[in-house]
């Protein structure tokens, strides 16, 4: 397995594996499934943000194939820049469970810690999901506070978790 930056030749890909995570996963993530498809030129405003200052998003390929992805977004705001965020992680359904999302996290801390003026790195977790919790704890991630009633799917809440890692 590799895990790299990811460039603009590989907005296509980033792209279908995108709409994988939305689909399976809708409590998740902030964006629908629905609202992701109708945008205008997708791929292209991905590739865009590939080579955006401050976005690092980093992909695990095996044989090839993109296999899971994590970005790493720095603040832009100068009184925020010291902090990062962690979004849009996901490995796809056949891989989970084998190690390649920790890989993922550890690329995006590496990253973040390398990067002078940044502190600390912070994400949200649907409160129900163990598994990415037991992930994020285990990279010595903290659990800050928790928001009821996050998101709301079909009728569904979701509370989401706020979580932190200090890196400098």
């Amino acid at each position: 397995m590799e895990i790299r930056l990811l460039t603009p030749a590989d907005a296509k890909d980033y792209w279908k594996l995108r709409l994988e995570a939305l689909q399976q996963h809708p409590e998740a993530f902030l964006t629908s499934y629905e609202e992701s498809v109708k945008r205008e030129n997708p791929v292209e405003q991905v590739a865009r943000n590939f080579t955006a200052d401050g976005s690092y998003t980093f992909g695990a390929f095996e044989e090839g194939e993109l296999i899971g992805v994590v970005t790493l977004l720095q603040e832009e705001r100068v009184k925020i820049r010291h902090r990062a965020n962690i979004f849009a992680m996901h490995v796809t359904s056949c891989k989970q469970g084998l190690g390649i999302g920790k890989d993922l996290m550890k690329e995006a801390i590496k990253k973040a810690r390398s990067i002078e003026v940044i502190e600390k790195i912070n994400l949200s977790v649907t409160a129900g999901n163990e598994r990415a919790k037991r992930l994020y704890t285990s990279l010595g991630f903290k659990v800050y506070g928790r928001e009821e009633r996050a998101l709301k799917i079909d009728g569904v809440y979701y509370d989401d978790e706020y979580m932190v890692l200090q890196v400098k």
